[in-house]
């Protein structure tokens, strides 16, 4: 990966330097074993620094190379391969979920709980692939604990909480198995009538299994992480680059970090039954800038085109009716923010109090990660931890600012 001087796109080399001093601070307060950061303009990598280490027990230093979990930053990657499929024919987002997976006809929506019974009504129409790319399917997660239907999440998946490394999932079954089991829990709001994050992408990733004939691994390997040169993105991590992999903390007490997920006994050392479209890849800096670019690119990159660039801009563009805004995620409010196919979009500068570009797009992971693309500046950010829960500190934000604050033109 060629880093170039920032001063050839428009950037300042002088104050793109005080995202590693910021860094190191969060770093030697405790707060992070390690941080990764990239930032690209114009298509040339012109930041791309490593702070900390990899894992604090054997001292290794986080470096270029590190992979990381990316948690829910696989759902941009999911949504851009269903948009493939949408673009060869072989899907509309207005298709009823029901067409590729039976068990959602039947599905229910809870309309109030009384005593010990759940009141629930029919659909009122049937949920499409478009409610499930924009999490506006009546479906959760589980973690919400605001609803009856949360807690059939809950004891489905066997979440105790959201603080270590997710068991989100029932490991032991395939992502085949686990969507019927979801398709019996009652929606939780009428297919697109509210926000709501939840397993839709993971849903999603089961539709492209069904139309591909190829499990969801075997489909963006193919069709996307190696004709993108993603080389090290995956479900699982594979015994030669597992020291490669980064450790997994949180917090215990003040100024201390536990660890929650080594690399060695992993459960992303072994090949992945459960491959979670909405969650379950690993990747790098380098592997997400590919995958970043290629979409500021209009859906091409090193003459690789895997959308077009209408695709693109239709994944980008806010899909949210203004009564489904603010969008929140639990007691989290997202304001100036819509949601387009599989990422966030900004549309209002002030009200986000960032100062990225209206139209800019992005999404994050539970273990600290984050990516965002704004077309008007041309420019990409990366930051990659791992540190769970992700919204303990404002390191996103801090490293956001920073960035466009290195802009000079």
């Amino acid at each position: 990966m060629e880093i170039v001087q920032p001063e050839r796109v428009g950037m300042s080399t002088s104050r793109l330097g005080r995202i590693r001093s910021v860094m190191q601070r969060y770093v030697d307060e405790g707060k992070y074993a390690g941080i990764i950061t990239l930032v690209a303009r114009a298509g040339k990598v012109v930041h791309s620094e490593q702070v900390g280490q990899q894992e604090i027990a054997t001292g290794q230093p986080m470096q270029e190379d590190t992979i990381v979990r990316i948690y829910s930053m696989t759902k941009p990657i999911t949504s851009l391969a269903a948009l493939m499929l949408y673009e060869q024919g072989q899907l509309l987002l207005s298709d009823p979920l029901a067409q590729y997976i039976p068990a959602f006809a039947e599905a229910r929506v809870l309309v109030r709980q009384a005593a010990l019974d759940l009141e629930l009504a029919p659909l009122r129409r049937p949920i499409t692939l478009r409610d499930l790319i924009t999490h506006t399917s009546g479906l959760s997660y589980g973690f919400f604990l605001d609803s009856p239907v949360e807690a059939m999440y809950k004891a489905l998946h066997d979440v105790t909480d959201f603080v270590g490394e997710p068991r989100l999932y029932p490991h032991h079954l395939t992502m085949a198995e686990l969507v019927e089991k979801w398709a019996k829990i009652p929606l939780i709001h009428q297919p697109g009538t509210a926000w709501r994050y939840s397993v839709g992408t993971d849903v999603l990733g089961r539709v492209i299994e069904v139309i591909s004939g190829q499990s969801l691994g075997e489909f963006l390997r193919t069709q996307l992480f190696e004709p993108l040169g993603m080389v090290d993105s995956a479900f699982s991590v594979p015994a030669p680059k597992i020291n490669r992999l980064a450790a997994m903390y949180t917090a215990e007490g003040a100024g201390a970090l536990r660890v929650i997920d080594r690399a060695a006994g992993s459960r992303f050392a072994q090949a992945q039954l459960l491959e979670s479209g909405g969650g379950g890849l690993v990747s790098t800096a380098a592997d997400y800038w590919r995958f970043a670019q290629m979409l500021l690119n209009g859906g091409e990159l090193d003459g690789v085109r895997l959308l077009s660039r209408k695709t693109v801009e239709l994944m980008s563009a806010n899909q949210l009716a203004p009564g489904l805004l603010p969008m929140r995620n639990g007691d989290d409010i997202f304001p100036g923010e819509g949601f387009g196919l599989g990422v966030g979009v900004i549309l209002n500068q002030a009200e986000s109090q960032i100062p990225w570009s209206a139209g800019s797009y992005y999404w994050g992971g539970a273990a600290s990660t984050t990516f965002w693309i704004d077309p008007r500046e041309q420019l990409i950010g990366i930051l990659l931890a791992q540190y769970m829960p992700s919204d303990s500190y404002p390191l996103n934000d801090h490293f956001r600012v920073l960035t466009y604050s290195a802009l000079a033109d």
